[in-house]
């Protein structure tokens, strides 16, 4: 289950490891908080409501070319998250974890990603709490039986962004090789037709470091050192 605040944030931040856990056969799930109606690239669109209309089929698309199993954007309004109610966004995702299931969770770091997008930093903080409180039985129980995710990962860097204030990443435990679905996540990225200018401006930095993803290990069901790993499913029961 990967949770993002935006759409192309799924294909330009998760995009390898959501292309790889489909060729494995994973199941897979993105929740999208926002229909991204406040970006700077606005493609056609000639208001935000018909941007957000645009970006969410973009997304759409983008989830199809990755081979995401279930996909759902929710209606938070973009470029203000960090004003929710937390308790209640939270639970939202808890409620969305007790149903799928999920063995893995990935999201954002509390960084905001590479360009620290403070939409970023609020997804990160909304799914670590849904992450630890969907397995605890007092939390939210009117939502359904709790479920303990094996996993919870962070995404970190190896690179910034050009021209953007550098991040504090965490330090990664999971170096996750993807050139070998790079031209899918590519594909996927290429479907944000309204973000085109993005694309464009972040191809020669994928070309030089886009063949790896990092992750950080940030909880797990049961204690264990951090160590390092090519495989975001190491350790995990069947």
């Amino acid at each position: 289950m990967c949770v993002v605040a935006h759409p192309d944030d799924e294909c330009f931040a998760f995009g390898g490891a959501l292309a790889l856990a489909a060729e494995r056969g994973v199941e897979t799930y993105v929740v999208c908080l926002t229909d991204g109606q406040a970006a700077s690239n606005r493609g056609d669109a000639e208001s935000g409501p018909e941007l957000g209309e645009i970006r969410r089929e973009e997304f759409r698309a983008s989830c199809e070319v990755l081979g995401v199993t279930e996909h759902e954007l929710m209606d938070y309004q973009d470029g203000q998250l960090e004003f929710v109610a937390f308790s209640v966004a939270a639970g939202r995702l808890v409620e969305r974890m007790r149903r799928f299931g999920p063995d893995v969770l990935i999201t954002f770091g509390g960084d905001g990603g590479l360009n620290t997008h403070r939409d970023h930093v609020m997804v990160s903080m909304l799914t670590t709490a849904a992450f630890h409180w969907s397995a605890q039985a007092r939390r939210y129980p009117e939502l359904g039986e709790p479920h303990k995710a094996q996993r919870l990962y962070h995404l970190s860097t190896s690179f910034f962004m050009p021209e953007r204030q550098p991040p504090m990443p965490v330090p990664w435990t999971v170096v996750l090789d993807v050139r070998s679905v790079w031209e899918r996540k590519a594909a996927a990225f290429r479907q944000h037709v309204s973000q085109a200018p993005l694309v464009e401006k972040t191809k020669d930095m994928f070309a030089k470091y886009g063949g790896e993803e990092h992750y950080a290990l940030v909880a797990a069901a049961d204690p264990q050192a951090a160590t390092l790993s090519t495989d975001l499913f190491e350790g995990c029961s069947e």
